[in-house]
């Protein structure tokens, strides 16, 4: 394995336009989507220490997202 290659294989679901707001969130959190997704999945599976990530603010984002369309 190459050091640029991810340690996991990509994985695809169907979101829909939600996911560009979801970018935006996550962004303002100084985040990226995947690692949400991670954390999202291993608090839902009950993983040991897993916590439900933090929202911002909806203004944080949503000025952010308006500006880039």
């Amino acid at each position: 394995m190459s050091p640029n290659q991810p340690k996991t294989p990509p994985r695809q679901i169907r979101i829909g336009d939600d996911w560009f707001d979801f970018d935006a969130a996550a962004k303002a959190m100084d985040t990226e989507r995947a690692s949400l997704v991670r954390e999202f999945i291993a608090w839902y599976l009950k993983r040991p220490g897993a916590k439900l990530p933090a929202r911002p603010d909806t203004d944080s984002w949503k000025r952010d997202a308006l500006e880039q369309k």
